[in-house]
């Protein structure tokens, strides 16, 4: 199997996002394993002594100190080993058009500063409030989202407090009463998410095959329930005067944006 190493002086997250991203490429099985905190020499040579096969493996590296940084150069032409340092060119690229030298702090990106606790804020929030287990958060969240079963609530929510968003949930089921708190809050501030029945009826049936022990006629499944179950969405969405939008063919990068746009966020 081929390995990429994603090596940072940090935590190495950029790198591994990096990687995967490369990964998925390709239909061969690419293995991708971060080795994070690599700020010595020394670090460096243990990292080296690990590595089993040198000729099915490449390193991609956001090490920004200079003197390990070029050691893992050194070291890996000396070895045949192939790397590319995602973030020199770009800091190169912006020292020149700046005409300034960089610090080249480790980890810069992800100092403890205001946006990132703000981001562990929110996700704390999403996992606190997921599908309506308090519905007292509502008061408290930058938007919530309405839909039924299986339109994506949920990875939306963390997709969302990762950009600082406090995001929360309101499953709508024919049989469970309706927040009293949604009606408290502005319209703007929710969204409803909507999906085509049929697609819908996929996703669950997909979903049922993963338990033995259920049949697939169950109601979760049943074409006359999900339809049931939307006439008491649209019913509520109208009621609330919502945005809507439909993810049937939806990524949640492209929803998550358009929720973004929708309550003011340029970022």
């Amino acid at each position: 199997m081929f390995t990429i190493y994603a090596v940072s002086d940090s935590i190495g997250e950029t790198a591994e996002q990096v990687a995967k991203a490369t990964a998925c490429q390709f239909k061969e099985e690419v293995d991708v394993i971060r080795v994070p905190y690599l700020k010595k020499v020394e670090d460096l040579k243990d990292f080296f002594n690990k590595i089993q096969d040198k000729d099915k493996c490449l390193i991609i590296s956001t090490i920004v100190q200079v003197d390990v940084s070029e050691f893992l150069i050194q070291r890996c032409s000396e070895m045949g080993i192939k790397i590319t340092n995602i973030l020199g060119p770009s800091i190169s690229m912006i020292s020149r058009a700046l005409n300034m030298m960089p610090e080249y702090t480790p980890g810069a990106v992800w100092q403890m500063d205001e946006e990132y606790n703000k981001r562990i804020e929110a996700m704390e929030f999403a996992m606190k409030y997921d599908d309506s287990r308090d519905d007292s958060g509502i008061k408290f969240a930058d938007v919530v989202l309405v839909g039924l079963s299986r339109t994506s609530k949920t990875p939306l929510c963390m997709y969302l407090a990762n950009k600082g968003i406090k995001a929360l949930n309101v499953p709508l089921m024919p049989e469970v009463p309706i927040p009293q708190e949604l009606f408290e809050i502005d319209k703007k501030k929710i969204i409803g998410l909507t999906i085509d029945p049929l697609h819908l009826i996929d996703i669950r049936k997909h979903r049922l095959d993963k338990f033995a022990n259920l049949s697939a006629d169950v109601k979760y499944a049943n074409a006359e329930r999900i339809l049931e179950e939307f006439d008491f969405s649209d019913k509520v969405m109208r009621k609330v005067g919502c945005k809507v939008i439909d993810v049937t063919t939806r990524a949640i990068e492209d929803t998550a944006l358009i929720i973004m746009e929708t309550l003011g966020y340029k970022k």
